[in-house]
């Protein structure tokens, strides 16, 4: 290789790694955002400033000399508490606008009050204790009355009694000062805060072209499992992924895989056979395989692909299924739980330690229709995420989707019940909520039964300390009563 081909190799490696970093960076800046407490806090840092500079702005643009400084401190105040918590009981618009413009009113018949008390005008007015305690107590009084208690309001009656301009000047400009906050805030919430999911949740997104490995001890029912994921979803697709020992190919009359090339389209085979399946088989004909696919196409209406490789027992490695993963261009892989000696496959191992999303299916009694799924998170993030989003999945046809967070203590309830609210509010469907003071596992334990399925996490974000201090979760379900699914976010 020549100088300017070498430096134009070297450029282009260059170029890729600085793809691949950009890339992530910008995967764990929406990871980051995903947690909701994120969200508000940098829209905190963005929106108030920003609208306090805008009203100023907007003052000195048109030449409103009548705007005081003692607008901006309430209306920054008031801001704040109107964006970090935009779904609690203050960020109603009427009660922002009218709890501010309420309170100047009353700071301004304060004044107009102690004018005719005093007998000067009310720019003379001397502002005493007890006028400032008849501002507050009216403040107080008036909001509370017409149901728009607002913090800041206090600070509007207050502001009212010392500012330089002229009353009536102060009191419009909080008004309008307040109903542009207000605009912005209801744009903010109504197309950010409550589209989030679509705009910022990389999690819920993928899972739509899975691939099953024929392996495990109930393969059919991985398989159901990995089709019922993705139906109902546009451009979704399922690829069948057999093997065939090397030593036996000749024996099937029919082409091997080559580099995950399909071999099927899905299409019903001529007899129309239904299979149910021959567990534990993992030496399956095509013709095996593609009646088991055209079954999953009729029943879930999603196209259905086979593939078939050679492996030297039979087995594909964990290297192949990702080779096939990327040649089949899927983005998760559905594949049965593994053990040996009490410790996961290195099979599943592998597969937890790439860069592709994994769901390991731990199957009781081969099911294939899951109603009823809990999803245990211990805490917010794009996994939780992606859970309960494959929950919901699941649980379709009038199913049912809980969610439940395990505390320690009373004192974290609180904080639970928050992030399960926030975790929640974006599935477009009904799901349940539960908070138990008890370890997941004797929580489990104990509503296991009335589940048809749970779905856990790998706990592949705690490092390898943490790991070894407590077991990940899923190592701990050993005796729960229903199906489990273990999510890997790796993607």
């Amino acid at each position: 290789m020549d100088a300017p081909d070498g430096l134009a190799e070297r450029l282009r490696r260059v170029a890729a790694r600085l793809r691949r970093l950009e890339r992530r960076e910008v995967r764990d800046l929406r990871a980051w955002l995903e947690h909701t407490n994120n969200l508000i806090h940098l829209s905190i840092l963005v929106f108030v400033p920003l609208l306090v500079a805008a009203v100023s702005y907007l003052a000195d643009r048109f030449a409103i000399q009548e705007v005081s400084f003692f607008l901006f401190p309430p209306l920054a105040s008031a801001t704040y508490t109107l964006f970090s918590d935009p779904e609690g009981r203050f960020a109603s618009p009427w009660r922002f606008v009218g709890g501010l413009t309420t309170g100047a009113l009353v700071g301004y018949a304060t004044v107009q009050v102690g004018a005719r008390v005093q007998g000067v005008t009310p720019a003379a007015v001397e502002v005493t204790a007890l006028w400032a305690a008849l501002s507050v107590f009216l403040a107080a009084a008036t909001t509370w009355a017409l149901d728009l208690e607002e913090p800041a309001a206090f600070s509007t009656a207050l502001l009212t009694l010392v500012t330089r301009t002229t009353q009536e000047a102060y009191v419009v400009s909080v008004f309008l000062s307040s109903a542009f906050v207000t605009g912005v805030f209801v744009l903010w919430r109504r197309h950010l805060f409550e589209e989030r999911a679509r705009y910022l949740y990389s999690s819920i997104e993928g899972g739509d072209r899975v691939l099953v490995p024929w392996r495990g001890d109930y393969p059919l029912a991985t398989a159901h499992l990995g089709a019922a994921l993705t139906a109902g979803h546009e451009g979704s697709k399922v690829v069948l992924l057999g093997t065939v020992d090397e030593d036996a190919v000749t024996e099937f009359d029919v082409p091997v895989g080559v580099e995950g090339r399909p071999l099927s389209d899905g299409g019903t085979p001529d007899d129309g056979t239904t299979v149910q399946g021959h567990e534990g088989d993992t030496a399956l004909s095509a013709t095996r395989l593609e009646r088991v696919a055209a079954d999953l196409q009729r029943r879930y209406g999603v196209p259905t692909e086979v593939v078939l490789v050679s492996a030297a027992d039979g087995r594909a490695s964990a290297a192949t299924v990702l080779d096939v993963v990327a040649d089949t261009n899927c983005d998760l892989v559905v594949t049965g739980y593994e053990t040996a000696d009490g410790t996961l496959t290195r099979f599943v191992g592998d597969l937890f330690r790439s860069e592709t999303d994994v769901l390991v299916h731990r199957s009781v009694d081969g099911r294939t229709e899951w109603r009823d799924v809990l999803v245990p998170v211990r805490k917010a993030g794009e996994v939780a995420h992606r859970m309960i989003e494959f929950a919901t999945r699941f649980a379709r046809d009038g199913g049912r989707v809980s969610v439940v967070h395990c505390i320690g203590s009373s004192r974290e309830r609180s904080g639970a019940s928050r992030m399960l609210s926030n975790l929640v509010e974006t599935v477009g469907r009904e799901v349940e909520t539960h908070i138990a003071a008890l370890p997941i596992e004797s929580y489990l334990a104990r509503v296991a039964g009335e589940y048809d399925l749970v779905v856990v996490g790998s706990s592949g974000d705690r490092s390898t300390a943490s790991r070894l201090v407590s077991r990940p979760t899923f190592e701990r379900l050993e005796t729960v009563e229903c199906d489990v699914a273990i999510l890997d976010r790796n993607g």
